[in-house]
């Protein structure tokens, strides 16, 4: 596959490159094991030119006519399109995702593209009354200057442009850090596809690397000014204080528990459609999927039965097959944990409605009831195919259990009455709560983010210009002013 032998490379200051380090990262096919690409490690000296040809770009950049910026973002999108095919097939190569699953990344790329094009309007300023006689005040957004991206294994593409777009668009330049499972689809093909849309040289850089060879670096340089970190909370807390204690401003996507709520007077067949998806969507690898169905007794039979009959009819296997439901998951190490935590939860006295069993990396759903309630797994992020059904006693309970864990990303009400299901959904401590629907959602021009352990700060829409800006005052005195001596 050519993305994997073209973009197998660091991307510094326009140049494909490989690193100096003294080790490989070998990309994997997480389905069938297919070595796609072995990639030499960027080293602290590289990471430095990165940051530096960024620096040396941006300057320009940020002088440059906004609808000029945004022909680029129109261009990407061009690329896009007439490389979808080849695209779609190194999403479903490298991390394994279904085809489905890829054509909705790249739809929601491209979404995120269109948006970033309206955001190189939106760093407007401001002129604000003085106290003072003859003064005028006025208000710049300028952008922060150089931005650092790290980005996920498991909508590597969507999640790299979701911070990489709009801090370009806001007239930042960029340096990108991958997964290292997914160097090509979250790293260097978002370089090419800028690239090839005109993007100038030196604004979007791209190291593959790890923190074995580069230590805290790429948040220690001096010449980041804001890192958008997405992963787990136990990194992201070590980048939070990496980043404060060097005066740096961080958005953080962490980890979440997200549940999603069935009251007594739900629509059970659209509640367990939406359940379904919720949890299993990209084998539950997802920040938002629903770790947690908290069910009200009066309508659990009826849930539980539908929904493990619908969770039974999920086809595990190759994501290539059109039919195909649940994929791998990104490597053995994810697919032996999730092993792991169902086998804990059988220990704890869980009962097993479904019990999937591993067979390499794919790993068949496990449904699974009765957990006790103070098991540590009700209070944790489970990055895989296994559900666990809960059963309440009304609305109180099912508010209490749902926020019974130190994350607060995302949740979902179900109710035949929208206005009930909104007064439990605000009750909620989470960043986005969704009333009949999926927990999972995404729009670029609305607030994404999370409460508690789940992260700081939002991207989309206007919130990535507070992420990706700075103010500035300025003022005129137009008169004379009086001074006390």
């Amino acid at each position: 596959m050519s993305y994997f032998t073209d973009l197998a490379l660091q991307c510094i200051d326009g140049e494909w490159r490989p690193g100096t380090g003294s080790w490989d990262i070998i990309d994997f096919n997480p389905y069938d094991g297919e070595k796609l690409a072995s990639i030499t490690v960027a080293t602290p000296d590289e990471l430095d030119l990165a940051y530096r040809a960024a620096e040396r770009a941006q300057p320009a950049w940020a002088e440059t006519n906004p609808y000029a910026r945004r022909r680029v973002f129109e261009g990407a999108i061009r690329v896009i399109e007439e490389n979808e095919q080849q695209i779609t097939d190194a999403i479903v190569a490298e991390l394994g995702g279904t085809l489905s699953k890829a054509a909705f990344e790249i739809h929601m790329v491209k979404e995120f593209l269109r948006e970033a094009m309206q955001l190189t309007l939106y760093a407007r300023g401001e002129i604000l009354p003085s106290i003072a006689e003859g003064k005028e005040n006025r208000v710049y957004r300028d952008p922060v200057g150089v931005v650092g991206v790290i980005s996920p294994f498991n909508y590597p593409f969507l999640i790299s442009v979701k911070s990489v777009a709009p801090a370009l668009a806001l007239g930042n330049a960029v340096l990108l850090k991958p997964h290292q499972s997914t160097p090509v689809t979250g790293g260097t093909l978002v370089a090419k596809v800028l690239q090839d849309a005109g993007l100038p040289p030196g604004l979007v850089n791209v190291v593959i690397t790890d923190s074995a060879e580069i230590g805290d670096t790429l948040v220690e340089h001096p010449v980041p000014k804001a890192i958008s970190f997405t992963g787990s909370d136990r990194v992201g807390r070590h980048v939070a204080t990496v980043a404060a204690r060097n005066f740096k401003r961080t958005i953080l996507q962490l980890g979440s528990n997200s549940a999603l709520l069935v009251l007594d007077d739900a629509d059970v067949d659209y509640a367990v459609d939406a359940a379904v998806f919720s949890r299993f969507v990209n084998q539950g690898q997802l920040c938002m999927a629903a770790n947690r169905i908290i069910v009200d007794r009066r309508v659990e039979a009826e849930f539980t039965e539908k929904f493990v009959s619908r969770v039974r009819e999920l086809v595990v296997g190759d994501p290539r097959d059109p039919a195909t439901h649940i994929g791998p998951l990104i490597n053995s190490r994810q697919a032996e944990r999730v092993t792991a935590i169902v086998d804990q939860a059988l220990a704890e006295g869980a009962v097993p409605l479904l019990h999937g069993r591993a067979e390499g990396n794919l790993v068949a759903p496990s449904v699974l009831t009765g957990l006790p309630a103070d098991s540590s797994l009700l209070r944790e992020e489970i990055f895989g195919p296994v559900a666990l059904i809960i059963p309440v006693d009304g609305d109180e309970e099912a508010v209490h259990i749902a926020n019974d864990t130190p994350y607060g990303l995302a949740g979902a009400v179900h109710s035949a009455d929208v206005e009930r299901g909104f007064a439990v959904a605000r009750r909620i401590e989470a960043g986005m709560v969704h009333v009949n629907d999926s927990t999972v959602a995404d729009e670029p021009g609305v607030p994404f983010g999370g409460e508690k352990h789940s992260g700081l700060g939002r991207l989309n829409g206007p919130e990535v210009v507070e992420a990706f800006t700075t103010t500035k005052w300025l003022s005129i005195q137009r008169g004379r002013a009086t001074f006390p001596f």
